[in-house]
């Protein structure tokens, strides 16, 4: 009914994503802690005035005040807790893995309101690191694709044959069996990665940082070449960012 006030709500979020609206406005894309995937309207945020526009920027960890829409929420109160984004700007490597991190999260929570505490952790985890820079960004890159993957059911194969279960080690790594294969189940085209790229990839999946800091660059850059081709197999197409990342570390 008109003049009805709208339910207001409070949530931990992430800014994912802003895109401009109309001369002054954003629409924000935000992962809740509580509420998951939400969009909602920043009014005049675009204008010097404003007094939260630069909280609602990407890869910022804020306390958010929204009230519910039909269509799109409005944020009607930002507050910083950890703005992520501004310490990116000047680090072109780890702002381009900071891009893949959120486009994976905005596609991995494809239905709106739906809670995913669990991702929300994860991609607050792995924004944290980046910004802490303690760790090469390409490792936290990865780690986060494999671990994301895993919550969404679809973690490769690392030891054990994908197809039969046979325990492993295999050395054969097939993207459509799902990972490391057996001799008897290997299919046609399947590759054989260094078994040291293999360790990698279970080091990052379970958060082995001592292992997985002590790999070789070239086995880094194999891991990096299986972790996307898995993803953009379960995905079906690409992430847009992910052939953008400079994996180069500042020196």
């Amino acid at each position: 009914m008109p003049g009805m006030r709208r339910p207001l709500y409070r949530d931990d979020a992430l800014v994912l994503r802003a895109q401009k609206l109309g001369e002054a406005d954003r629409i924000v894309t935000l992962l809740t802690r509580q509420h998951g995937r939400v969009r909602a309207v920043a009014k005049g945020v675009r204008r010097t005035t404003s007094r939260f526009g630069a909280r609602l920027e990407p890869f910022n960890h804020i306390d958010v005040q929204c009230s519910e829409g039909s269509s799109l929420d409005t944020v009607t109160q930002v507050e910083g807790r950890d703005l992520f984004g501004g310490r990116f700007q000047r680090d072109y490597p780890r702002y381009t893995a900071a891009s893949a991190i959120v486009e994976l999260a905005e596609r991995l929570t494809p239905v709106e309101r739906e809670p995913a505490l669990k991702l929300y952790q994860l991609t607050l985890g792995a924004l944290r690191a980046l910004s802490e820079g303690r760790r090469p960004g390409s490792l936290v890159l990865d780690a986060y694709l494999l671990r994301a993957m895993s919550q969404a059911g679809w973690a490769p194969a690392l030891r054990d044959c994908a197809v039969c279960g046979e325990a492993g080690p295999h050395r054969a790594f097939s993207v459509a069996a799902g990972g490391v294969t057996c001799l008897n189940c290997r299919p046609p085209g399947a590759a054989h990665p260094d078994p040291a790229t293999l360790d990698l990839m279970s080091a990052l999946l379970e958060g082995d940082w001592a292992a997985a800091e002590l790999a070789e660059p070239p086995v880094q850059r194999e891991c990096a070449g299986f972790v996307a081709a898995h993803l953009q197999w379960h995905l079906e197409r690409q992430l847009r960012s992910l052939p953008l990342v400079d994996r180069r570390e500042p020196g």
